[in-house]
């Protein structure tokens, strides 16, 4: 291992890819892997770029290790990751996929013009997918009065993917507890819980956030819906761009249009003032590793 890319390596299952000056750190979402960024990062690091994946306090272990943190733990750890990369590069954007983007705009509040940017792959502020059952309206009461402890949201189909034969990989391996690479099956209630709590601490905040985002969403997300990307363009404090996909599901960085996510957050990293780097890359032919 070269010594630039065993300095960059972040603890865990995370990774790193070293690059150019430009850097980027990618946030996976909750009860996930940085696996499901692995190949968005790729694709941007052969564009030139630095890029880091984070992997969240709790994750990629057992229910009980997600349970022992809190959405604090997760912000913290994604700002720290962010604040380490803004010494070591003179231009820095976070990303994040579901609650990752979430993760990301709680980094841009914190850190303000230190970052450049954000990249936010179907943020989930309302959990209003056309796959999410009519009573899970209920669930924030419910949470909220302590039956947290009770509840498991058990992961089902299409479990945020359109892409056939990758769901069939995926699903065994969540079925067979490898949590590492596809993430935990059931998410506890307790943790439903801390992601409310994050929700409604980056919601206050939003107007506050001056710099430009770029929103990728499906029009068909499962978990989702495309009213998330809309309320953010229309309450945060800088400039945010949409663009709407139309052949995935919820897990745009992995599913059928990975390579589109890739190619969008390329072009919005070099308008905000990071380096051109290569002009265009391969297509990711690669299954998720």
């Amino acid at each position: 291992m070269n010594a630039p890319l065993h300095d960059a390596i972040l603890s865990g299952h995370g990774f790193a890819f070293p690059g150019g000056d430009a850097a980027l750190l990618l946030v996976h979402g909750l009860g996930g892997t940085p696996a499901e960024m692995k190949l968005v990062g790729r694709r941007i690091a052969q564009a030139g770029f630095t890029v880091h994946g984070l992997k969240l306090p709790g994750h990629c272990g057992t229910e009980a290790d997600l349970l022992a943190t809190r959405w604090t733990d997760w912000a913290e750890a994604t700002v720290a990751a962010a604040e380490r990369l803004t010494r070591r590069h003179e231009k820095v954007f976070v990303g994040g996929l579901s609650m990752g983007a979430l993760l990301a705009l709680h980094a841009a509040a914190e850190l303000g013009p230190a970052l450049r940017g954000t990249l936010l792959y179907s943020p989930t502020l309302f959990y209003d997918g056309w796959s999410i059952p009519r009573g899970h309206v209920l669930l924030p009461p419910a949470l909220a009065l302590g039956f947290g402890r009770f509840y498991r949201f058990r992961e089902a189909h299409p479990y945020g993917l359109k892409d056939d034969r990758l769901r069939e990989r995926i699903v065994a391996a969540m079925t067979k507890g490898r949590s590492e690479e596809a993430g935990l099956l059931d998410t506890p209630g307790q943790s439903l819980h801390q992601l409310l709590k994050l929700i409604r601490a980056v919601k206050a905040r939003l107007p506050a956030i001056a710099v430009p985002s770029l929103i990728v969403q499906a029009v068909e997300d499962d978990v989702s819906s495309p009213r998330n990307a809309r309320y953010l363009q229309r309450r945060l404090g800088g400039p945010a761009e949409i663009e709407f996909l139309h052949d995935s599901y919820h897990m745009i960085t992995v599913d059928r249009e990975r390579d589109r996510v890739a190619d969008l957050s390329l072009a919005f990293l070099r308008r905000h003032g990071a380096p051109s780097g290569i002009a265009a890359v391969a297509p990711l032919v690669e299954a998720l590793a």
